[in-house]
């Protein structure tokens, strides 16, 4: 269904005044005719003007129900007995037929998101007194902001089977009143299950940290994608893939940005002491490629300057000693040999 805009309907003040002036004048008419049969004048007109004063006063109340407020990046969509005749947007005060509905399947629901705030006080409520506030309209405002859906954190498991906890926040906005009224149920709760479904379709296809030999891509070719180390792409492809599930609701997304990331209690445990193995061989293998250099470049510049000259058993002897000392964990403790070297 195609969203149609209300241009013509911002003449509330007018119908406002128009309609109080009746009033006005049918409770004139009324004092006026009751006095005219009261002095014995029983005259045509003024039982006629009784009538019409005493109907005024009756069914005058209607043209005020179709009185509607809207304030900035709001909207209001319209049905008359069942048909959808148009939506107005924009700040202003509207008059509309008073028979009019104002419809928002969404209006109650409340996720844990902005722009779910508590029903506005009633429209006029000195002239409306008795009247229930959605006859209105005033909580079936469609907000045109930009909202931000803070989704509840998700278990699932990565591509390599490890289960991992992770939340998104999506910044989304209503683009057609029609479609997201219209062509789904409730489109709150709609764009909440599909950030769920969304989250969980492109989050398996991501090992946690980098993998090998893992495509991430669907190029068929490995590479470094991780849900870490990756997470501007992998917010991209869920603003994408939530994106095409929600078009046909009048919804777009802007943005998703992952809020939470880390493994599941069960085996958080495990993969801490696992990065830290590979923490603590990382720095093994710098150290001991450091230390193999230096005593290249201390055999080297013995060699060069002739210092000392040494077989290949003190030459063996020198390397252990180096590396024991440059390997090591704590401070070497010297030991002096005061006799001959051989």
């Amino acid at each position: 269904m195609k969203e149609k805009i209300l241009t013509t309907k911002k003449n509330g003040m007018a119908a406002l005044l128009l309609t109080s002036l009746l009033y006005i004048g049918a409770v004139v008419l009324l004092i006026y005719s009751a006095m005219a049969l009261e002095a014995e004048e029983i005259e045509v007109l003024p039982v006629v003007l009784l009538i019409l004063s005493i109907l005024w006063l009756c069914v005058g109340w209607i043209p005020y129900l179709g009185l509607k407020i809207l304030k900035p990046q709001e909207a209001l969509v319209l049905t008359l007995f069942g048909k959808y005749i148009g939506t107005i947007k924009g700040d202003g005060f509207y008059w509309v037929n008073p028979f009019c509905n104002a419809f928002d399947p969404a209006a109650a629901t409340k996720l844990r998101q902005s722009g779910d705030v508590g029903e506005d006080a009633p429209l006029l409520p000195a002239l409306t007194a008795g009247i229930r506030s959605d006859t209105l309209g005033t909580n079936k405002r469609i907000s045109l902001k930009i909202m931000t859906l803070n989704n509840n954190r998700q278990k699932i498991n990565d591509c390599l089977g490890n289960p991992v906890e992770i939340g998104i926040a999506v910044m989304w906005r209503v683009v057609d009143t029609a479609s997201a009224v219209f062509n789904v149920d409730n489109y709150k709760e709609y764009l909440s299950l599909q950030c769920d479904t969304a989250l969980r379709n492109i989050v398996r296809l991501y090992p946690y940290d980098v993998a090998p030999n893992v495509d991430t891509t669907g190029d068929g070719i490995a590479d470094d994608g991780s849900l870490r180390g990756s997470s501007d792409i992998v917010a991209d492809r869920i603003r994408e893939e939530i994106q095409q599930k929600v078009s046909n609701a009048g919804i777009e997304v802007l943005e998703a940005r992952i809020t939470y990331l880390a493994y599941a209690p069960e085996i958080a445990a495990v993969m801490l002491q696992r990065q830290q193995a590979s923490a603590v061989i990382d720095a093994r293998k710098m150290i001991v490629d450091g230390a193999v250099g230096m005593v290249e470049m201390a055999l080297e510049r013995l060699n060069e300057n002739k210092t000392v000259e040494l077989d290949e058993e003190r030459k063996a002897a020198m390397v252990s000693n180096l590396l024991v000392v440059l390997c090591g964990n704590h401070d070497a403790q010297p030991v002096v040999n005061s006799g001959s070297l051989y």
